[in-house]
């Protein structure tokens, strides 16, 4: 989906602003100072400050699931393990790509409002269908259904972790290739965790 440059800018500005001091704490005149665009062009774009959070917060879950679709596309024909280790190469290197919004994301998830309770039953409730059926799809057939849903809280707490711990990293992901060799370190270490988890269900 492209967005003009100015439309970008915005959205940019917010991004960082929402990360730094949350929803709340962020005026359209900040974002708009941020941004160095005129308030009444926010207004044009997105109505409101909260038009503004439901746009970012659409294109950022709907590019999500299209990465995450797409790997699972490409990798339908291996086996169910190596769909699974290269779904969550393509979720963790997706919230890296987009850190701070995805940080912000995962904070709002937290609070209990109508706005997360619609991505609950949209964004969210599809995430959970695609990661669930080929995380199921590794694990013995006559394992317990309690003890596989708490495997895949496991494996869902791993892949939000460093998003909702955002202070345990800031000062060791810095810079793009700072944060690709934080994809690729912790993605093996789910990698090793997952080893582990399928030898144990066999």
């Amino acid at each position: 989906m492209k967005v003009n440059q100015s439309k970008q800018k915005v959205i940019d500005a917010a991004s960082l602003l929402f990360f730094q001091n949350g929803f709340h704490g962020t005026s359209v005149r900040d974002i708009a100072d941020k941004a160095s665009v005129n308030v009444s062009l926010i207004s044009y774009y997105f109505k409101s400050k909260q038009g503004l959070l439901e746009y970012a917060v659409t294109r950022y879950y709907e590019s999500y699931l299209t990465a995450i679709e797409g790997t699972l596309q490409q990798s339908k024909s291996e086996p169910a393990l190596e769909q699974l280790k290269k779904l969550i190469d393509s979720i963790i290197q997706y919230k890296q790509a987009n850190h701070q919004f995805t940080c912000f994301v995962h904070r709002e998830l937290t609070l209990d409002s109508i706005f997360v309770r619609e991505m609950a039953v949209t964004y969210l409730a599809k995430e959970h269908h695609l990661i669930s059926k080929v995380f199921f799809a590794t694990l013995k057939k006559g394992k317990q259904t309690d003890e596989k849903e708490f495997l895949l809280m496991q494996l869902k707490g791993m892949l939000i972790t460093p998003y909702v711990l955002k202070n345990d990293w800031k000062d060791k992901v810095i810079g793009t290739y700072s944060h690709q060799q934080f994809a690729h370190k912790y993605t093996e270490i789910i990698y090793r965790w997952l080893d582990y988890i399928i030898k144990g269900s066999m």
